[in-house]
């Protein structure tokens, strides 16, 4: 179960609160914790914690409206065919004019200050009228919609209540029927219908037919409009917790959050490092039973929250978990109030303290681009401005399609799948202890060799390729078909320029170099889920794989075509 399955099991309004809990100790940690931010980081943040107070606003202000959505089922089947409001209107209007047989008709709505606005015109074909000729007694209109009164007129012309009204005279109006639009005895709108040539083509018995459809137009129209703004408020929550849950993934601070049953409805990926526990076991699970190293020692702090709904800040505590030793942290409980003020649950939020010099460190230099094995042999104060010429196995990587792949799904699904993809990328070369230089939209590029010496460095970086397509080819045993996309990977062998390039506030950490050229102009000729390789890197590896010759190619640049082969696997007794 994911931390979004968890967070829309409880009411919005406690999601919400929930969200901007955990906003108000970021902007604590960030703000007042000594760790340097962008200030468009903070600003962001802060106009997140405004927005969340406005959606708040708009969600109570909903709720009572939102049932008025079960009234649907009530409304004859004509007006109930849909939920969207443009086609709520439409249909509307046509069942009018077949009712009444009108020339015209009219349907007017109160915006949000209270003024009638047109909102759509028809005439007897079904067919829109232009504003220009918008030929209507507003007399007539704005005295229904304030008596809450019909009018029925068979022949205005001679009708002694509009005696000396101009627009009647002067837009030739004979037959009128006005009726009011009632939502719980308010007047939402008014249904106007007139025929300019005929007189008493309306009687009392249509007047008393339209009178009954407007309301339950009126109600149709009145729940569609609510199931549109429910609809773009659970949007924007979605948007935010999803965002809130990109903020999650990207912070150092572990957070936890338990119900009032004490189940864990959040842990974040932080918290999963720190605790060296999985949250894929922990969600949904007594806090203080699936967490018993590291809750008895709060369990009264725990309860003293619940109880009085303080917080309690800066709690040090020295733990020897199971699965992560000893861990010396700092935590942070606060209340998850509800609606009615209550104390549903408990925000815990936890910072090691251990290797957090370190951590930083690392950090800042690789911004979580090396591997582990190799961040942790690397003295970040020894790090200087400039390059130096090594011997590096270079490897490009590209997705395959997703140009035209991305022009068939919306942005959300698009990095969601891209993601994936990049992921197995990434989690191979890292295995192998290769270093990530970037990422360049739907490319990877790595290399192997530096900043810590590998003899082996060639033949890690095809083993990594041969993992990446062995990782794309097991996705497609999950993706749907047009997600199933494909590779192509470069590899070469050469000397480059590798250093730190930028300034003293902004390093990039790469390899430039004739060498990474000609791995990426062998990248581009590779074939979905194909493996190319230079001659030089063969000579490397040919012991180790099997591989075949193929066609040279001409690389840019180059004075002579490149021998290539393709790496089809690894020999048996390979590793």
């Amino acid at each position: 179960m994911s931390d979004s399955t968890v967070l829309f099991t409880i009411p919005l309004d406690q999601q919400i609160q929930q969200l901007t809990l955990v906003v108000d100790r970021l902007l604590e940690k960030l703000v007042g914790g000594g760790v340097s931010v962008p200030p468009e980081s903070i600003k962001l943040i802060r106009d997140l914690r405004t927005k969340l107070e406005q959606i708040a606003e708009r969600v109570k202000k909903n709720e009572d409206e939102r049932d008025d959505l079960l009234a649907l089922a009530d409304i004859s089947q004509i007006v109930n065919s849909s939920l969207d409001l443009n086609t709520v209107l439409e249909i509307v209007m046509d069942t009018i004019i077949r009712i009444t047989g009108a020339e015209r008709c009219f349907l007017m709505l109160r915006d949000h200050a209270g003024e009638l606005q047109m909102r759509m015109a028809r005439n007897w074909e079904r067919e829109a009228i232009h504003p220009s000729e918008f030929e209507v007694s507003m007399t007539v209109i704005n005295k229904v919609a304030s008596s809450n009164v019909p009018i029925l007129s068979t022949n205005a012309q001679e009708d002694p209540r509009f005696g000396g009204q101009q627009s009647i005279v002067s837009y030739s109006l004979r037959s009128i029927l006005c009726v009011p639009m009632t939502v719980k005895g308010d007047v939402t709108g008014v249904i106007y219908a007139d025929n300019r040539i005929r007189t008493g083509l309306f009687t009392e018995s249509e007047r008393n037919l339209l009178m009954a459809f407007g309301n339950q137009a009126a109600i149709a129209i009145e729940n569609a409009s609510l199931f549109e703004s429910v609809r773009r408020t659970l949007a924007e929550v979605t948007e935010l917790k999803n965002l809130m849950d990109n903020v999650f993934a990207s912070i150092a601070s572990g957070v936890i959050t338990a119900d009032v049953d004490n189940k864990i409805m959040l842990f974040n990926e932080a918290a999963e490092v720190i605790l060296g526990e999985s949250k894929t076991t922990l969600i949904g699970s007594p806090f203080d039973q699936s967490l018993a190293h590291f809750a008895t020692p709060i369990e009264e702090h725990i309860r003293s929250v619940r109880a009085r709904g303080e917080h309690i800040v800066g709690q040090e505590l020295i733990l020897s978990l199971p699965n992560n030793g000893r861990k010396d942290l700092i935590v942070n409980i606060s209340p998850l109030k509800g609606a009615q003020d209550g104390t549903p649950g408990v925000a815990i939020v936890l910072d090691d303290l251990t290797e957090k010099k370190r951590l930083e460190g690392q950090r800042k230099m690789f911004e979580r681009m090396v591997s582990p094995a190799v961040i942790a042999q690397l003295d970040p104060e020894k790090m200087q401005l400039g390059g130096r010429i090594v011997s590096l196995t270079t490897l490009f990587c590209d997705i395959r399609g997703f140009t035209s792949f991305s022009e068939g799904v919306d942005p959300e699904q698009l990095v969601t799948v891209l993601n994936r993809y990049l992921s197995i990328a990434a989690d191979a070369i890292l295995e192998y202890e290769g270093t990530i230089d970037k990422f360049m939209g739907d490319a990877v590029m790595a290399w192997f060799n530096a900043p810590i010496p590998q003899e082996d460095h060639a033949a890690r970086a095809v083993r990594a390729a041969l993992r990446i397509r062995e990782g794309v080819l097991a996705l497609h045993s999950v993706f749907p078909p047009h997600h199933q996309l494909s590779v192509g990977v470069g590899i070469n062998y050469g000397n480059a320029v590798l250093g730190l390039v930028g300034t003293e506030s902004r390093l990039e950490y790469t390899a430039i170099g004739d060498s990474v050229n000609t791995a990426k102009r062998i990248q581009e000729n590779s074939a979905p889920n194909q493996i190319l390789i230079c001659s030089n890197t063969y000579e490397q590896v040919r012991d180790l794989v099997e591989a075949r010759k193929v066609a040279p190619i001409q690389a840019k640049g180059k004075r002579e075509p490149l021998v290539i082969y393709e790496v089809l696997g690894e020999k048996s007794g390979g590793e």
